[in-house]
């Protein structure tokens, strides 16, 4: 029996430093997914600096959690870690491509293959918001732009036909992609329809006897947002 209860409390310190590890774990991945929410924030306010200051704390709290949890495998492959890193790949994605920087990789960041891909996923909803918002400004060129990169991501997701078990559920998040991607290009073309009816009208006014210059009108109103 005094073997058993040596067993029993070895198996007791185990627990316990795993136990602080996943509370400390917690603590940091909480930490690190408000940092990235903040520098995608910063990113639609085009405030720069704020959101680079966001994206390396991000990147400090990244590096906290994998080399806490690198004697620890089971944690770091668990959910709410690999969550975390995944809004930590969307940060970084989001911010490099609305400001039409080189994409980071994988290595780059540091992460899982199917993190990353996630995270590449969810980067698409943000460019979404952020076509909109130049859509309104009368920015149809970037918005064009963000377009393409979300064709291009979704073009590269559709292909990646593995298992759910491998790729963290990355089926379903192509598939939301692709109803984004509709939708988008739906709000261009109706905005785009809407520029060029306008020049239309404009050159037709000239050229009537007597016309009078009709005043520019933009910021045409998108279709309402679906739920």
């Amino acid at each position: 029996m005094h073997k058993l209860e040596k067993i029993a409390e070895e198996i007791r310190q185990a627990f316990d430093a795993q136990t602080a590890a996943r509370d400390e774990a917690l603590t940091h991945a909480r930490a690190l997914t408000h940092a990235c929410a903040l520098s995608i924030r910063a990113v639609h306010r085009d405030e720069a600096d704020v959101m680079q200051a966001h994206l390396e704390e991000a990147r400090q709290l990244a590096a906290t959690l994998r080399s806490e949890l690198a004697v620890f495998p089971a944690l770091f492959h668990a959910g709410y870690t690999q969550d975390a890193l995944k809004e930590f790949a969307e940060a970084n994605i989001t911010c490099a491509l609305i400001r039409s920087e080189p994409l980071p990789t994988p290595q780059e960041l540091n992460l899982l293959p199917a993190t990353y891909l996630n995270g590449l996923a969810e980067a698409v909803g943000e460019m979404r918001r952020r076509c909109l918002d130049m859509l309104r400004q009368d920015h149809s060129d970037e918005a064009e732009r963000l377009l393409t990169h979300m064709d291009d991501i979704y073009s590269i997701l559709v292909t990646m036909d593995y298992p759910d078990a491998i790729t963290n559920g990355l089926r379903r998040q192509t598939d939301v992609i692709r109803a984004i991607l509709e939708r988008t290009r739906g709000d261009l073309t109706f905005s785009l329809r809407g520029e060029k009816l306008e020049r239309s009208l404009h050159r037709l006014a000239g050229q009537l006897p007597g016309a009078v210059e009709l005043p520019e009108q933009h910021n045409l109103t998108l279709p309402p947002e679906e739920e």
